[in-house]
């Protein structure tokens, strides 16, 4: 596996996440949205200099706890190989029950789509 060249941002520190309520509420209230049978992905540009991940992965939707590690872990990895890319937006994933079915290269596949799709569609509609 090849590892990253130190100071090349791709770690995954505090910064970067979402953490608080009103973070996550941001979001929700004016999102751009994608979505595949798998997962739902929203978008809202931020004033920061660099995107921040946020995961609601419920209960309701993802019984075993041992499917929703795997999906964050999945999501968490794909967005920081990824996060230079993606812009000054805050994302937030959801999974649907259907993701703990499908393997980790299709939900990979999946979220490369949501990141290209998004980071396009958020900053268009940035744009004066």
């Amino acid at each position: 596996m090849e590892r990253p060249v130190p100071g090349h941002g791709y770690g995954f520190p505090k910064s970067r996440r979402l953490t608080s309520a009103v973070e996550f509420r941001f979001v929700f209230e004016d999102a751009c949205r994608s979505s595949d049978p798998w997962l739902t992905v929203l978008a809202r540009p931020n004033n920061r200099a660099h995107a921040r991940l946020g995961l609601a992965l419920s209960r309701k939707q993802i019984r075993k706890a041992v499917d929703r590690n795997r999906i964050k872990r999945l999501v968490r990895e794909s967005f920081r190989l990824r996060q230079a890319e993606l812009g000054a937006v805050d994302y937030v994933v959801m999974a649907r029950s259907p993701a703990t079915a499908a393997s980790s290269a299709i939900l990979l596949r999946a979220l490369e789509k949501h990141w290209l799709r998004l980071t396009r569609r958020c900053s268009a509609s940035s744009s004066p």
